[in-house]
């Protein structure tokens, strides 16, 4: 897969945070806010970490 699956968890992190945007503007519940951020905090540390060098490289 090599760095396919990174770039698609970033991908994904900048779709959460656009998500996580939208929700705050339209008044969302504070939960959905805060859970779409913390997904998007979490793609965006995996696909940063998947991307660092490591005992294989």
């Amino acid at each position: 897969m090599g760095a396919a699956l990174p770039t698609l968890m970033l991908i994904l992190a900048g779709v959460l945070v656009g998500g996580a945007w939208s929700l705050y503007r339209q008044g969302a519940p504070k939960g959905a806010i805060v859970i779409t951020a913390l997904l998007a905090v979490l793609a965006t540390v995996g696909g940063v970490l998947w991307l660092l060098p490591g005992e294989n490289a």
